[in-house]
């Protein structure tokens, strides 16, 4: 039989308009119910906050649904200990469901302790990782208007991704810009738009630049260059909001700019999604986990069936390995890249980056709980050779195949 951890519970079924509540009060092996529907309103959540006190109920179990949970999180968060589970964990029995039966059963396995809890930060790192998160929006939609603008000039005949490194430099805006003044006008002379770093000749630039562009091109190129000047700006404005919020964490950011490839807002945007208090995650695996950087662990009959990471942490997750891209390139901390070549050779190029982007929310995980910088001797290895060491020969053959030798019979004189 299933233990009772929590006497008094309550489960609820959220919804847009309403949430249905059920309370389940256990007493002597014998759980009896009380069912209430309450609207989602402020009113109608203050009212569902008084009826659980008045039950004396404080344990409160509900399902993730979309961002319908919020409100009542915020209003029942200072009274009650709430546990916000992912809906795979508390889905219902197929057949025969109701708002009512959904709340009585979330209540059933909440009050044996089977529901797994999701991590929910503070207010205020909430507050932060709403606007870390938006800023990645914004940044979506300036590289979705940047192949815009790469889809007009292809289909104007214009070539200028094939001679220029960056299409939105200074040179090649300044190109975009003139033919935009004088769409019928060809350009003759592109000596007025050198720049010192250009490694185009004129007579490729000339090529790239010999196409024609209609005027309704022309107008949606201007449209989409005044959205993205918009954009720039909507996101500086963004940024000095972010800077100003997370400036109480200014301690911990200077910490977590220690670690390798991790720049300033990079840290901000590390601890806008998983705060500063690490007590929250039991071990760094848990985070790592929750971040969605560990592999799967299937296997069977001692046969390994997969390894795929998970499709979790989708803002934390391409920042780590945005993060780690750069880590392999720092020359100031070897012991990176020495890692990411050595799993390369045996994992490839993107199981090897997933791992380093491990590492770096590994020692970030172990920053941020104990205070202190980090430490790159903890990564590095031994260059000297150990004093005594003897291998068989088939070990020697295994280890000279692995570095990629052909290994030819011996042959025998006499």
């Amino acid at each position: 039989m299933l233990k009772i951890v929590y006497p008094i519970c309550c489960g609820l079924d959220v919804h847009r308009d309403f949430v249905y509540a059920c309370i389940a009060t256990t007493e002597n092996g014998v759980t009896t119910y009380k069912s209430h529907r309450f609207s989602t309103f402020t009113k109608g959540l203050r009212d569902l906050l008084s009826w659980l006190l008045q039950n004396n109920c404080k344990d409160v179990c509900m399902e993730s649904t979309g961002k319908y949970w919020i409100p009542v999180y915020n209003i029942l968060e200072t009274d009650c200990k709430i546990v916000l589970a992912h809906p795979k964990y508390v889905k219902a029995i197929r057949g025969k469901k109701t708002d009512k039966k959904d709340a009585k059963w979330i209540a059933d396995i909440f009050k044996h302790d089977l529901v797994s809890g999701s991590f929910i930060p503070p207010a205020d790192i909430r507050q932060l990782r709403d606007l870390v998160r938006y800023h990645t929006k914004l940044t979506s939609f300036t590289t979705g208007e940047k192949n815009r603008v790469q889809n007009c000039l292809t289909v104007s005949n214009l070539k200028l991704d094939s001679v220029f490194s960056d299409v939105f430099g200074k040179a090649s805006s300044n190109i975009i810009s003139h033919i935009l003044a004088n769409p019928s006008e060809k350009i003759s002379d592109v000596s007025a738009f050198r720049t010192k770093r250009m490694k185009a000749t004129d007579d490729e630039i000339l090529e790239a630049v010999d196409g024609a562009m209609c005027s309704e091109q022309a107008e949606k190129l201007r449209i989409i260059r005044k959205h993205m000047s918009s954009l720039d700006l909507c996101k500086s404005n963004l940024q000095s909001l972010i800077l100003s919020t997370a400036e109480k964490y200014i301690s911990e950011i200077n910490l977590v700019c220690t670690v390798p490839g991790m720049a300033a807002f990079s840290a901000i945007s590390v601890i806008g999604e998983i705060g500063v208090d690490m007590s929250a995650f039991p071990t760094s695996k848990h985070l790592c986990s929750w971040a969605g950087l560990a592999p799967q662990n299937d296997q069977s009959a001692g046969k390994k069936k997969t390894t795929r990471i998970s499709r979790a942490g989708v803002y934390i997750k391409p920042l780590l390995v945005q993060c780690a891209l750069n880590a392999i390139r720092c020359k100031d901390n070897p012991e990176i890249a020495t890692r990411y070549n050595a799993l390369k050779k045996r994992r490839g190029h993107k199981k090897a980056i997933i791992a380093i982007a491990r590492m770096l929310l590994t020692a970030i995980y172990n920053i941020l709980k104990k205070h202190e910088p980090y430490n790159a001797e903890l990564y590095r290895k031994s260059d000297t050779p150990p004093e005594h060491r003897h291998v068989s020969v088939e070990e020697a053959v295994f280890i000279l195949q692995r570095q990629g030798y052909l290994i030819s019979p011996p042959v025998s004189i006499g």
